[in-house]
């Protein structure tokens, strides 16, 4: 019988699949530090962000044939060497696309309309202040007609610009090894396709009332100070991908100067001690790192794990 150890997790219905299958699936958390005298005796890892699998806990397991990032980027997986000595490596890159999607316009609405502070305020003030907080708090702006650049046009990228047209947006969308993508889009049963032209990154800088980052951990900034710099005054920005993709030391001098106005962040260089000045400072709208961390997402993420995982040891 082969065996997995889902060592940061896998949703029921994944479980299940994998052990119809045959297969032990084993979902005791072991430490880092204790993984190379244990994970000798399994077939396959579960992993998702926290747990490392590099080329030393590699060598030391022979038996490991799987190595399974359950979500997307796999920069804590040394996957280049795995592969080159005969492992498997895969992720699931399409389960997740829409929960993060979603989360980055949550973080667009609760930008545009103050909800993330009068939520903070309406607690301790709304008994009290309520017509204050009502006239501080209806100077907020709509996203339809808004033009929305989308930097990364890969599958979460392609999913913020369906939710973008569904808002009646315009759309500006850069991605350095695309030149256009035609999207499937569902409107009320019938499908539309559309046609997204990849465009240069200053002009999707310049353009643009609300810019969303789907780019992989580049090892240094994507927006640093030259490109807040192109930017228009005013600029809404989310970052919903990796920390370390936005200098975070340039963007908190943008927002003093209000070239951004204000900004949404999900990840953070220092995860899980992530700058205090981020924070607490009053126009970033905060979440901690749950893009891909729904209920709809892990489901479907087990799924796509335990089909790839049951195709693999077939």
């Amino acid at each position: 019988m082969f065996r997995i150890l889902a060592n940061d997790g896998l949703h029921e219905t994944g479980k299940k699949q994998l052990e119809d299958a045959g297969i032990e699936v084993v979902t005791e958390n072991i430490p880092q530090d204790e993984l190379n005298g244990k994970l000798q005796d399994f077939d396959g890892i579960i992993v998702r962000s926290a747990t490392k699998v590099r080329k030393e806990l590699i060598d030391n397991c022979p038996r490991l044939k799987v190595i399974a990032r359950a979500g997307v980027g796999m920069d804590n997986i040394d996957v280049e060497y795995a592969r080159s000595i005969g492992r498997t490596v895969i992720n699931t890159p399409s389960a997740s696309s829409r929960s993060v999607a979603e989360l980055v316009f949550g973080h667009f609405i609760s930008l545009s309309r103050g909800l993330y502070l009068a939520n903070r305020e309406m607690p301790n003030q709304g008994d009290t202040a309520f017509k204050a907080l009502k006239k501080s708090y209806s100077k907020g702006s709509e996203l339809k007609g808004k033009t929305i650049g989308v930097i990364g046009l890969g599958r979460i990228g392609c999913e913020a610009i369906r939710i973008a047209v569904g808002m009646e947006m315009n759309i500006v969308a850069h991605d350095p090894f695309v030149d256009k993508r035609s999207l499937e889009i569902n409107v009320l049963g019938e499908i539309v396709n559309v046609e997204i032209v990849s465009q240069a990154m200053s002009q999707v800088l310049a353009s643009a009332d609300y810019i969303t980052l789907h780019v992989p951990n580049l090892g240094k900034p994507l927006l640093d100070e030259a490109a807040f710099q192109q930017m228009k005054d005013g600029v809404i920005l989310v970052n919903a991908a990796r920390g370390g993709v936005v200098d975070e030391e340039a963007l908190l001098a943008a927002l003093e100067k209000g070239k951004v106005r204000a900004a949404g962040l999900d990840v953070f260089i220092n995860e899980p001690t992530p700058d205090s000045r981020l924070l607490q400072k009053q126009n970033i709208s905060l979440s901690p790192h749950i893009g891909a961390s729904t209920l709809d997402a892990q489901e479907n993420i087990g799924v796509e794990l335990a089909n790839q995982i049951i195709a693999a040891f077939s």
